[in-house]
């Protein structure tokens, strides 16, 4: 059950013990507010929760009672701290992406009460992992992927062009922006499956972004959308997000992940199984040789976990549900955009030109806006 909270200056407000998890009990009292203009949110339901913290769905009454999704940070110092950094680059993006032309989701206002960082963003769909499950897994339809994916491209070279890379694209962090949906029987499953009406996309969480001047931590990205430099800790920048775009591809395409391990030893024999060998330059480079001997992986197939990467994984194109040329054009793609040597990987404004995409019409290309990229790191 969600109880319905009204957060009101001047009132004390609370979550109920039914809705609130349980890392904190989070009272929010009447505290100067950052914006001035501000002035309550009456929390309606909840969206959900991680280890970040909890999102809740509001009417803002200070803006004509809009709906917005309300993100509210544990009190906790790395949290807060995270959260200061994810604000200012959606600071920097509203800036410089006034029209929200290059799709990435729109903060609509931030605060602080008593150490819990809140951040306001218009409210959107289910994200395209959340569809995904809730349709049973199964894929989305390629014309739906070809939106989609051309969408992705020209969001991330919006934000590559500026200097900002994303580095925890998944499925969970591409919204709907609006998900409803029609419900249709599949004749070759003989199965009732849910197909979005409007595959339009946005880009969120940028709790990770990193612009090309700040430091590097050695490990970024969701465990099953990481490229190979960072499990060989070679240094990463930009095409870190095309690999990753690279693997939600397959995964919308599939309807399940490409690399489905949480080990790194596993992740590159996988990545061999499917995509080929390691550039020996790579290998070499590395300073983690305790995975290899001799130039080449060390791994034993007579194991569970040996016998399980032998049966599960396929050369790449063997995969391919059909035999066409739009298929073939996808994966082809996705090949480059999963080259191994980050140097060689192709990059998005280089994506948006493949041939995957003259399937494209007029007018799904014309929604995703056009504008000129401007330096977002200054």
């Amino acid at each position: 059950m969600t109880r319905k909270v009204t957060w009101c200056a001047g009132s004390a407000i609370g979550f109920k013990s039914d809705v609130q998890p349980p890392f904190v009990k989070l009272y929010l009292y009447f505290y100067p507010r950052v914006s001035p203009d501000l002035s309550s949110y009456e929390i309606v339901g909840s969206l959900g929760e991680g280890t970040f913290g909890k999102v809740v769905e509001c009417v803002d009454h200070a803006r004509g009672k809009s709906q917005v999704a309300l993100k509210i940070i544990k009190n906790v110092g790395k949290y807060r701290e995270a959260a200061r950094l994810e604000i200012n680059v959606l600071k920097k993006i509203k800036e410089k992406d006034k029209d929200n032309k290059f799709l990435c989701v729109l903060m609509s206002d931030w605060f602080n009460f008593h150490g819990h960082m809140c951040i306001a963003f218009e409210l959107l769909g289910k994200n395209t992992f959340e569809f995904l499950k809730e349709n049973n897994f199964q894929p989305y339809p390629l014309p739906q992927i070809r939106h989609m994916a051309y969408q992705l491209c020209h969001a991330l070279r919006f934000l590559h062009d500026n200097q900002l890379t994303h580095t925890d694209l998944k499925p969970e962090n591409i919204l709907f922006v609006n998900s409803d949906f029609d419900t249709l029987y599949n004749e070759n499953k003989s199965c009732e499956q849910k197909s979005i009406r409007n595959t339009s996309i946005r880009v969120a969480d940028f709790g990770s972004a990193t612009f090309d001047h700040e430091h590097h931590t050695t490990i970024v990205a969701t465990r099953h959308y990481r490229p190979p430099e960072v499990i060989l800790e070679l240094g990463w920048a930009q095409p870190c997000d095309v690999w990753s775009t690279g693997c939600i591809l397959f995964e919308y395409y599939r309807g399940f992940t490409l690399f489905q391990t949480h080990e790194n030893r596993e992740h590159l024999v996988m990545m061999e199984k499917i995509l080929g060998p390691l550039p020996s330059h790579m290998v070499h480079r590395t300073r983690k040789q305790k995975y290899f001997h001799n130039g080449n992986l060390v791994w034993d197939e007579n194991t569970s976990d040996g016998r399980y990467v032998q049966e599960n994984c396929k050369p790449l194109r063997t995969y391919m549900l059909h035999d066409s040329l739009e298929h073939a054009q996808l994966f082809d793609l996705m090949r480059r955009m999963l080259e191994f040597d980050p140097s060689q990987r192709i990059t998005f404004s280089e994506a948006l030109l493949h041939p995957f995409f003259a399937g494209l019409s007029a007018e799904e290309r014309m929604l995703c806006g056009h504008g000129a990229s401007r330096d977002l790191s200054r």
